[in-house]
Parts: structure tokens; sequence; C-alpha cells
């Protein structure tokens, strides 16, 4: 045999032969592939990306390189041709023309119940010290369409929220979806903190979307309290943040909150704010270049609203309930603005806090007449729902002759149901108003009512 014959022969290999069973394994230890593309442009907040090709969705995330520094983080939000848009997350300084860009996997978050009593950024990532986050068995993506409506279960009965004002003139039932609508420094984030230290519940989910930064923990520490922060997920996203992670911050709220519904929890949701999460993505829509509407806001915002707010509410059969309190901040005390209209729409009642009740000393500082739940009458009693209906009777009839009363033009005996009203006055404000860490059970409130009414 020549011995030159074998040379550039392939060698035996001392290696056991791979098995199909190994190859999951194998193809773990590959690399990862990553698409390319080059930045072609930047203009504002909008990143203009070529090369990527097809397969591109609105909504996929991307990161560009910059020399010597962390590469950025973006979203695609548009493109035309073979041109597609981003919005970066985060500062564009240091980005050079022909920049590389890939693209990255989608977000998602795996909750578990660890996560309670712990504050996390929309990424998941937690912010309060304590360590990393354990991760659950289960991811759920940050963005999911809503259950379908005809396998969702009809709205629960009627959970005490431990306020007085809210369980007799505004009830809420499990599964239902409310908003509070309130200027600033009307009381909104302190009534927040009551109901979620009294509100019965399994677990508690608070998002802070573009919050101010020294309000957060005085709302961890003070508001929310001990009791509060322990049966709770509290996301997190500052008003200094870039509007992805402000918005992403909302949807990981409703994200972590149907963890919990899936495992046939009742779960009690707060979103504060719907006002600033349609900023985020009226900054997120002028730099797509879409145009703007009313009070500048762009088509988007108003698709994002609904989409976002639809995913509370109640699961399909064996499964529990999202009961969510969505904040609403009106400009101007203007409650027929855009945002607040909208949401009005959308949500199954409303929650009113006015300044010139809170400016009398009354809190919380909740307008009953303009307030309404689309829960009553089914989920009162008919003695309830009586109860209900005299102490609106007679503060309506006051509220119509304030101002002349206040001005001493009205004269006792004209209006006989005016003259009760004036006479009931005290007690039913004395009702309606609640301290801080005063709970008040549902039984209770009614007994107080009509204990006031005939007074």
């Amino acid at each position: 045999m020549d011995y030159f014959s074998n040379i550039g022969a392939p060698r035996p290999s001392t290696r056991p032969a791979a098995s199909l069973a190994d190859a999951p394994a194998l193809l773990r230890q590959l690399p990862p592939h990553h698409r390319w593309g080059r930045l072609a442009a930047v203009r504002g907040a909008a990143l203009s990306v070529e090369g990527l090709g097809g397969g591109l969705s609105i909504g996929d995330r991307m990161m560009v390189r910059r020399p010597g520094q962390p590469a950025v983080e973006g979203e695609f939000v548009a493109f035309e041709g073979g041109t597609a848009i981003a919005v970066p997350e985060g500062s564009t300084e240091g980005l050079a023309p022909g920049a590389r860009v890939w693209l990255e996997e989608p977000l998602s978050l795996a909750p578990c119940d660890a996560w309670l009593g712990r504050v996390i950024d929309g990424q998941g990532r937690p912010l309060d010290g304590r360590g990393p986050l354990p991760a659950g068995r289960r991811a759920v993506p940050l963005r999911r369409p809503a259950p379908d409506a005809l396998r969702r279960r009809m709205v629960g009965p009627r959970l005490e929220t431990g306020l007085r004002a809210l369980d007799v003139f505004t009830p809420v039932c499990r599964g239902q979806r409310m908003g509070i609508f309130a200027a600033s420094g009307v009381g909104k984030s302190t009534l927040m903190g009551m109901l979620a230290r009294f509100v019965e519940a399994d677990v508690i989910v608070v998002g802070l979307v573009g919050e101010r930064g020294r309000e957060v923990r005085e709302f961890l520490d003070h508001t929310l309290g001990e009791e509060g922060r322990a049966r709770s997920v509290v996301v997190v996203s500052t008003s200094d943040q870039p509007a992805l992670a402000r918005r992403r911050a909302a949807q990981a709220t409703l994200a972590v909150a149907e963890h919990f519904r899936a495992e046939g929890k009742q779960v009690f949701l707060l979103l504060d704010s719907v006002t600033r999460l349609a900023h985020a993505q009226r900054e997120i829509g002028l730099a797509a270049g879409e145009p703007a509407t009313a009070r500048s806001y762009t088509p988007s915002v108003f698709n994002e609203l609904p989409a976002l707010l639809e995913r509370a509410g109640p699961g399909p059969e064996g499964e529990g309930d999202i009961t969510a309190i969505f904040t609403v901040l009106v400009d101007g005390d203007d409650h027929d603005e855009p945002i607040a209209d909208a949401v009005r729409g959308i949500l199954d009642g409303h929650i009113v806090l006015d300044r010139r009740i809170g400016e009398r000393g009354r809190w919380p500082a909740i307008d009953i007449l303009r307030s309404v739940s689309r829960a009553l009458p089914r989920c009162h009693s008919a003695e309830e729902n009586a109860l209900l209906g005299e102490a609106r009777r007679l503060l309506g009839a006051y509220a119509d002759m304030a101002e002349m009363i206040r001005l001493g033009a009205y004269r006792t005996g004209s209006d006989p149901l005016v003259d009760l009203a004036i006479r009931q006055q005290p007690e039913l404000e004395a009702f309606l108003s609640q301290a801080v860490d005063e709970r008040a059970a549902a039984p209770e409130a009614f007994a107080q009512l009509a204990a006031a009414l005939k007074g």
C-alpha cells in the first residue's frame, strides 16, 4: 500500500457520532443568527435604516452600534420602500452614518409569585436593589390581543374597595374597568394608595407610567405602604425616560396582570396614567410621520388605547379576573379633552375628582353626581338601590341650588325637597368623607347611609 495515497483523506473521528436526539443541544451551541442593516439617517427621534430586506414587521426590536459606547435599542414603527423607520430608546449621541443595525428577539416576561413585593421596569429588570428576579415557568409577551369577546365570562359580583363613596355610589365589580378622571393635585395618587391597601384581591399590579421621579419613592413607601406593597408588583417608568420605555411599562403592567389572571387569581390593576401613555404614543407617532389630529394627538394614540385597555377584564372560563382602575390626568380640568373622552367610551365607568370639593375640605374629593358605574343597578340589592337613589336625589337637589344657598338668595319653604337636602347635607358630607387609613366595609357603609338619611 502506498503511504502517500492516504495524504488528504479524512481521518477517522475519535468523538462518538451524534444522534438525532443530540440535534437540539447542538443547535443551542450555535452562535445567534442576526440580520444586519445600516443606519442611513437620523432625524430627531427617528432613525432611517436600510438593508434589512423583507420579513420586517412593525414593532420589531433593533439595536444600532455606537463606536466605543453601548448599543442603542429601538423599535421599528414605520417603513417606506426599502427604508425602515425606528424610534430609539436612549440618546442618539455617537451614532454615525453606516452604523451596523441588527434585529433583536421580541421582549417577554416570565412572572411568578416571587415577584410580589418587587419593583421592576418595563423589561422586567429589578429596580428595588433586592437582587435578581426569579423567572416563572411560562413567558408572556408584552403585546398581545385581548381575550376573545365571546369567550370571556361576564363581570362578577361586587368587589369591596373599602371606600364608602365607591362601594355605595360607583361600585366596582370583579372584572370591571373603571377610570379615575382628575387634574393634578386633586388626590388621585392618595386614592390609588387607599384602593391598593383596602381592596379585596389576591394580587395587585401597579403601573406608574411617566411618573415624576421624586414621587415614585413617596408612592411606594407612604401612599402604598408596606401592607399594599407586600402583595403588589409595581412597574415603573419615570417621566425622563424615552417614549418607548414609558409605553413598554404600560404593556408590561398588563402582561404581569394577565399572567396572574391565567393562574385563576383575582387581580386588581392600577395604571397611572393613561394620559402619559398617550403622550408617549404621540411622540412615537410623530416620529413615524403620522399627521397630528385633535390636540396634536396622532391616530395611533386612539388605536393604542383600546388595544391596551381591552386586555383587562374577565378572563375565559377557568381563569381569574383583572379588575382595573386607569387614571386619566385631565388637562386644565377639561374633562372633555380628547383622551378623557376616548377613555370614557372604552371603560365601564368613571370616577371624577373635583378640585372644588377638595378645596371645601372633603376627601376623597369624588364628585358623586358626575361619577358613573355601569355595573349599576344589578350589583346592588333592591334596598341598597333605594338608599342610593334617595341620596342622589338629595345631593342633586342641593347641587342645583348651591349657588343661591351660598348667596342667601334661597328662602326656606320654597321647595320641600331642597329644604330636606339642606338639612341632610352635613350628614351626607360626613358620610362621603373618609380618612386615608380608614377602611369601611360595604354593609357598614350602607348602614351609615341609612342612618344619615333618617337623621
